[in-house]
């Protein structure tokens, strides 16, 4: 089995962080979201991976590079423009031959690992193919993960039939006909290739990976689905993405790798990685202190995760992720914020006293 991670979007939900990065490389816990997704492939024992990419290519590619730091080899597939789930299927049909896949988004974060689906899946497709007096039994053409959600409107949703079976998908519907949305992780044997060559673009011009599921189902595959164990974000979105933050921290093994200096103490599930230094601070976990971060006389709080090489000086950081190489600096409370790379947040002190920014287009500002 082969593996297809999709990170050719633009990520207008993050702007400013993507206007100069890609939405999958934001971090989670100090690791970019794409890398989560490359790892569960290779815990699932799935090594040849291809990832489409648009116009983020080269900042993919170099954080990549060609998948051997995670065990895998990475085939990129250039994609002009993100024309839909079922458009990177048909760009990747060279890469895919005709060996079944796994399809993955890569700014989708999940708890639950694949190597439990991927199995099943296979089994189902390794019985078909073994005779039994009682004949044969269809494996299926695809098999989806759902996952129950309290505003279906906003996802692709699955109705399922009294044995089980996936019956019909709808994008977006304004009348869902279950709670059941699709999660981004998908099963497919090459039949596939056969129903993105049939189908037409949507409404909003894109070849929807919904409409290509419902052609196996509608010409007689059978498409099977399980319902997602353990929790599921679309890292889109600020808030989504600092509670992904949140809960990769609570799994966090504790570790201290960098140096305590003067009155600083850790408390919890904390990770200093080597190089980092706290002096007079105090880190309440669940955070994580980037290699090459300098806290001083400051308090990071729980769901914190400061960037390497960050400095944090006489400040307050709590539930927030601040990227590699950022300053905050006599910040007395800085929260439920998310900081691109390279940033300064600062108390001058100068006077008048007054708020003075500098901000890039799509920026938000809360200064309550």
């Amino acid at each position: 089995m082969k593996g297809l991670i999709l990170s050719g979007g633009a990520g207008t939900r993050l702007r400013p962080i993507t206007h100069t990065s890609a939405k999958q490389l934001v971090p989670v816990a100090n690791k970019p979201i794409l890398f989560y997704g490359i790892e569960h492939m290779a815990a699932a024992g799935i090594t040849d991976i291809g990832i489409v990419v648009g116009e983020t290519a080269a900042e993919i590619e170099a954080a990549v590079g060609d998948g051997s730091a995670f065990g895998v080899q990475v085939t990129y597939l250039p994609q002009e423009a993100p024309l839909g789930l079922a458009h990177a299927v048909l760009i990747a049909r060279g890469f895919l031959g005709d060996e079944s896949f796994a399809m993955y988004l890569g700014d989708n974060l999940l708890e639950q690992p694949l190597v439990g689906f991927v199995e099943r899946f296979e089994s189902d497709r390794r019985r078909s193919d073994t005779p039994t007096l009682e004949g044969g039994e269809e494996a299926p053409a695809a098999r989806i993960l759902l996952c129950k959600v309290p505003d279906p409107q906003r996802f692709g949703v699955a109705e399922v039939g009294a044995a089980g079976e996936v019956v019909r998908l709808v994008e977006k519907p304004e009348e869902p006909p279950s709670d059941l949305a699709l999660v981004g992780v998908y099963l497919f044997t090459p039949v596939i290739h056969e129903a993105v060559g049939a189908i037409e673009p949507s409404a909003r011009g894109e070849l929807e990976i919904t409409d290509a599921i419902q052609w196996l189902i509608d010409h007689g595959h059978a498409v099977g689905h399980e319902v997602l164990a353990g929790w599921w974000l679309d890292t889109g979105k600020k808030d989504p993405l600092l509670e992904s933050n949140a809960r990769v921290l609570e799994t966090l093994e504790p570790r201290i790798d960098g140096e305590l200096k003067g009155s600083s103490r850790v408390e919890g599930r904390v990770v200093v990685e080597a190089g980092a230094e706290l002096l007079d601070s105090h880190v309440r976990g669940p955070a994580i202190i980037g290699a090459g971060a300098r806290v001083t006389s400051s308090y990071i709080g729980p769901f914190t995760a400061i960037g390497d090489g960050c400095e944090v000086l006489d400040s307050e950081v709590e539930h927030s992720v601040v990227m590699p190489g950022s300053r905050i600096i006599g910040v007395p409370r800085l929260i439920d914020s998310l900081i691109g790379r390279g940033c300064v947040v600062a108390r001058t002190g100068l006077r008048p006293a007054a708020t003075r920014l500098l901000l890039g287009d799509d920026s938000s500002v809360d200064l309550g």
